[in-house]
């Protein structure tokens, strides 16, 4: 699997709306999951070694800004047809394993993975209260091993920082990970 990093954050630029059907059956909107202070939008998937080592931490982490009016929402890009392991029944599956607390959507089209211009898994999205984009960074300095004990929780704090004053740190790490699996079409 191509090892993709992040683009640089483009600060400022507005978080795309969306309608997408959950896990949980729902359709979700852009307004159904940002929260009073900003919106974290993640892109992820089931099968990624770099998403399956850090899950715990997400979950940890998204918890920990729901506490400080972060809505979390993480949303499933991949081709589900060559890659079953995304299906989503499947994803069903790994938001119950894992304690989702958030919403876990599916792009089927993959229109949203492209207009929010992602491009791996994980690829994280932090907006503030405006919806505008303040943080394009990595979880941690974890990548397919947990990172060393003393690591900074680099998105919780760039987070934190974003409910508090509604901007992100100018220093950001890009996020690393599988990339998206896109249709032969797209």
């Amino acid at each position: 699997m191509p090892r993709m990093e992040t683009p640089v954050c483009d600060f400022g630029q507005p978080a795309v709306d969306f309608a997408l059907r959950g896990v949980d059956g729902r359709t979700w909107t852009l307004a159904d999951c940002r929260g009073e202070r900003g919106l974290l939008v993640m892109f992820i998937c089931n099968h990624c070694p770099y998403v399956k080592a850090a899950i715990p931490r997400i979950v940890r982490d998204c918890q920990a800004l729901a506490h400080a009016g972060i809505g979390t929402v993480a949303i499933m890009p991949n081709d589900t047809e060559n890659y079953p392991e995304d299906s989503f029944e499947n994803m069903q599956v790994f938001a119950k394993t894992h304690g989702f607390t958030f919403p876990y959507l599916i792009d089927e089209s993959q229109a949203v993975a492209h207009a929010y211009g992602a491009v791996c898994t994980p690829d994280f999205f932090g907006y503030n209260a405006k919806l505008e984009l303040q943080y394009r960074g990595r979880l941690d300095a974890g990548r397919t091993e947990p990172p060393p004990a003393d690591a900074p929780r680099e998105l919780l704090d760039a987070m934190m920082l974003v409910a508090e004053s509604g901007e992100g740190p100018q220093a950001q790490t890009p996020s690393m990970g599988c990339s998206i699996k896109w249709h032969e079409a797209s």
